[in-house]
């Protein structure tokens, strides 16, 4: 949905777009338990049912301009791959859900790579970023942060952040759907006003107070405490606080984004 909701804006040409498999993936983590009633899987497979009522009549419709070229995981590492990227010449580079970036990538492109970490970055980092507010009743924490794209795990310079739109009776995958949608909007906007954004103060929080998860972190039992903080109301309890939360837990917003 990304590569082609950007190859089809005005003003953006996609050059290329190098696409991974889902190797090692939080899927193939859950699949390998031999439970077939464990809710992970049906976790899962609500979420793919929710993708495709998001996105799948967009995907399966719009023509891909976004010129893809398919990798094995990791291979973006490769030389052959980052010569290719480097002769290409394009303006900006985004990354969306890849392996990590090890390569000179990262300075060839400094200051014109852009991540997207699906979370609130510094107070979530890692993995599932916007599946943990929910285990610990923090909805204030649901984003998406673009960020300057470094040599660490989602510690790059903040260029914008938007929070989840979160609506009554909301579950799980639709507030992770909607938002990822509205990043992709915002994403375009980015690239469009890239020339002009302020560099932005960054928030600064203890590190005792910033939470990171790994793939191995999401089990039953987190996943069990998410649904009983759904049961409980967690999303009625944040729309009710959410102006003191918001204020409370600020995130940045560059002024200079282009409406398009």
């Amino acid at each position: 949905f990304l590569r082609k909701f950007l190859s089809i804006q005005q003003g953006v040409n996609v050059v290329a777009s190098f696409c991974e498999p889902d190797k090692k993936s939080i899927i193939d983590i859950v699949e390998t338990d031999i439970n077939p009633n464990q809710l992970r899987k049906k976790h899962l497979a609500a979420r793919e049912i929710t993708e495709h009522d998001f996105f799948g009549v967009f995907c399966s419709h719009i023509r891909d301009a976004s010129n893809p070229i398919n990798l094995e995981k990791g291979e973006i590492n490769s030389k052959e791959v980052v010569q290719r990227i480097v002769e290409l010449n394009p303006d900006i580079l985004i990354s969306y859900g890849c392996s990590i970036i090890r390569s000179e990538l990262l300075s060839i492109f400094r200051g014109k790579f852009i991540n997207i970490h699906l979370g609130l970055s510094p107070y979530y980092r890692g993995s599932g970023t916007n599946f943990w507010p929910f285990v610990n009743n923090e909805l204030q924490f649901l984003g998406v942060t673009f960020m300057h794209i470094d040599e660490g795990i989602d510690t790059g310079e903040i260029i914008h952040q938007i929070r989840a739109r979160i609506s009554f009776n909301d579950n799980i995958h639709q507030i992770g759907n909607r938002l990822i949608r509205d990043a992709c909007n915002v994403c375009a906007k980015l690239i469009l006003s890239h020339d002009s954004l302020d560099r932005m103060t960054q928030i600064s929080i203890d590190q005792k107070d910033v939470r990171v998860y790994r793939k191995k972190d999401f089990t039953e039992e987190s996943l069990k405490k998410a649904y009983e903080n759904i049961s409980k109301g967690v999303v009625e309890d944040y729309l009710r606080n959410e102006h003191r939360l918001t204020q409370e837990y600020p995130i940045i917003t560059n002024p200079n984004i282009l409406e398009i």
